[in-house]
Formats: structure tokens, C-alpha cells, sequence
């Protein structure tokens, strides 16, 4: 999927995993809490628009837990609860919020950026916890390891 998918705002259920899909969206935010009561699965690869030094497309996804203003200060942020959320997607990163519940990761170069993750982050392998990258301002309440499904 290229860029021109655009960004989707999920505002309820329905939304969010259609947002999440193989077919869904680069960029998915929200703009108040929100609850997903089943397991889902971020999945597809997307570039952002983006070209590298190579002139490659970049690959990215995001999951925008928040909010910001014309320069980009993040002026609210919002809390995503889910029993389990896979993350397929490569370059994925969650920013700028919290997830209440568990997640799977399935891929290389998975990121959390000023995100505060209320449960477990389990690496289906050891390459994708050693291509993890967590800034200062993120956390992790429960186990941060490797759990083979």
C-alpha cells in the first residue's frame, strides 16, 4: 500500500479494525479513548510517502494515540484498550499514548514512542524484541519477552 491510503480516524470498533487491516491505512489516530473488545491484528506493509537516501519508499505504520497543534506538540493524549493487539506491520510504531492489554509482536523494527503500555509486549522471536526500540518516555508494566506462540 502506498500513502495515498491517508491516515484513518477509528472512533469506535468497527473503524479501528478496518483501519488495522492488510487494506486499511498507514496512519491510524484517534481523538478520544477508546475500547476494542476483541483480539485484532495490525497487518499489511504501507509506505508513508516518503523516499529514503536511496530513493526508496519508506515503510512505516502508525498507530497515533493523540492529538497536536499546527507545530506538532501533542496537545492530548488517549488511552486504546484491547485484550491483545498483533502487530504484522513492519516499521510499526504506537506514539503518544496508553494500550490497556497485551501485545504480540510478529516483526522486525516494532517502536514505542512516548507510549505506555498497561500489560505484556511479547516478541514472537528473538530477532523482532533485538530490532525493538522504546524511548525514554515509554513504558512497559508487565513482562517484555520472548513467547513463542
Amino acid at each position: 500500500m502506498d500513502a495515498s491510503a491517508g491516515a484513518s480516524h477509528a472512533t469506535d470498533e468497527a473503524s479501528f479494525e478496518k483501519a488495522i487491516a492488510a487494506d486499511g491505512t498507514w496512519i491510524i489516530y484517534t481523538t478520544a479513548d477508546l475500547t476494542v473488545t476483541k483480539a485484532m491484528t495490525l497487518d499489511g506493509e504501507f509506505t508513508n510517502g516518503r523516499k529514503d537516501d536511496a530513493g526508496k519508499d519508506v515503510i512505516q505504520r502508525k498507530i497515533g494515540l493523540y492529538t497536536q497543534d499546527a507545530d506538532r506538540n501533542v496537545t492530548a493524549r488517549f488511552t486504546l484498550t484491547i485484550p491483545e493487539l498483533t502487530i504484522k506491520s513492519p516499521n510499526a510504531s504506537i506514539q503518544h499514548g496508553i494500550v490497556k492489554g497485551d501485545l504480540v509482536v510478529d516483526v522486525d523494527d516494532f517502536q514505542l514512542v512516548d507510549t505506555k503500555v498497561e500489560g505484556n509486549v511479547y516478541f514472537t522471536e528473538q530477532a523482532y524484541k533485538d530490532s525493538f526500540v522504546m524511548d525514554d518516555d515509554s513504558s512497559i508494566t508487565g513482562k517484555n519477552e520472548v513467547k513463542a506462540n
